[in-house]
């Protein structure tokens, strides 16, 4: 008996899951090696920040609370911001499978090995290991990592995405 070629939706959701999981394992693999790298390159530092170029500095910084430091968690908390991360990778991947649109499927992508890349940290050190620092005429941004990098531009590509490309598709609303 043969079976029914897959409707073009469906073999489009496959193309973009596989998609989102690449970008997901690339963002992971690449976070993970950066901060593998940095970290015990920082071993040899004399000083506790490296400049790399005149508006970034890598320093070694680790994060034992939520974002940029803040609400410092003990042993508890550590296992509970790596729940968290967990089931919010979890909650993407649901999303990634349903998506049929490219572009939600590289944010969740980027989204999903972002929150894996730091939950990693969390398991193996206890901390989010962060070495990335830029500045500018006189002022410091937050230190952070590859992996806060692929979860900020996952939300700013969703965030595109509903206002612009969607908005776009909607029909006009009728004249008074």
């Amino acid at each position: 008996m043969a079976v029914p070629p897959a409707a073009p939706q469906a073999r489009g959701a496959g193309r973009h899951l596989r998609l989102g999981l690449l970008v997901a394992v690339l963002v992971l693999v690449a976070d993970q090696a950066s901060k593998t790298a940095v970290l015990h390159w920082s071993l040899d530092w004399s000083v506790q920040l490296y400049r790399i170029t005149p508006f970034l500095d890598f320093v070694a910084l680790w994060n034992y609370g939520i974002s940029y430091g803040l609400f410092p968690q003990g042993e508890e908390g550590r296992w509970v911001l790596v729940a968290v991360k967990v089931a919010a990778a979890l909650l993407f991947a649901v999303w990634l499978s349903r998506t049929h649109r490219r572009l939600d499927a590289i944010a969740l992508g980027l989204l999903i090995g972002g929150a894996i890349g730091n939950a990693v940290d969390r398991v193996v050190y206890g901390a989010v290991f962060d070495f990335v620092s830029l500045h500018a005429f006189g002022y410091r941004w937050y230190v952070f990592n590859l992996a806060d990098v692929a979860v900020v531009v996952g939300v700013g590509l969703l965030l595109y995405d509903t206002v612009f490309s969607r908005a776009s598709n909607s029909p006009p609303s009728a004249a008074p």
